[in-house]
């Protein structure tokens, strides 16, 4: 073979090892192209599965907490029925009968609708302990015959919406009872 053949076959041969690592270079410029492509893919769907579940979230929130001010602003109204109830005495009970059967039975109407809708009313009792998280105190005496803690006095109700206090119960709450 000819020096000249010779050459032009090393050429070639140049040829074909550039192509190689040309073609080896774009494989991996591809591959590494691919390996971003997935990686933001995946990406992409987290985004998208938590951006689904705090839309559920939300939704759930808002179907559940969305009535919080109109059902904070039916408060007084309940205080008033029920106010108006305790203040019945019963010479007003006899003269009266079917307006305070009507108000007391709008009143157990409107609690009716509040549970209905996850309002349950907080109704402490005298005696029970006093708890920060569903009682707001309104005062502090001591009273003989009580531990310091305990609920001497109940002025209102207080209610949860599902799992959420919407109004603290006002009591008066027992201090160390002086000796």
């Amino acid at each position: 073979m000819s020096d000249m053949k010779k050459d032009e076959i090393a050429e070639d041969q140049a040829q074909i090892d550039t192509g190689l690592d040309d073609v080896s270079a774009e494989i991996e410029t591809l591959r590494a192209e691919r390996d971003d492509m997935r990686d933001r893919f995946i990406r992409a769907l987290a985004d998208t599965e938590n951006m689904r579940k705090r839309a559920e979230r939300d939704r759930r929130e808002a179907e559940q907490y969305g009535g919080t001010k109109l059902a904070r602003d039916l408060l007084p109204v309940y205080d008033a029925l029920r106010r108006a109830l305790d203040a019945a005495g019963e010479e007003q009970h006899s003269a009266a009968a079917a307006l305070i059967e009507g108000v007391e039975l709008t009143l157990r109407e409107l609690l009716n609708v509040f549970v209905k809708h996850g309002m349950q009313p907080i109704q402490p009792k005298n005696g029970d302990a006093f708890d920060p998280a569903q009682h707001q105190a309104m005062f502090e005496a001591p009273l003989p015959g009580t531990k310091a803690g305990d609920i001497i006095e109940v002025m209102t109700e207080g209610f949860m919406l599902h799992d959420r206090l919407l109004r603290p119960a006002q009591v008066g709450v027992s201090s160390t009872p002086k000796s």
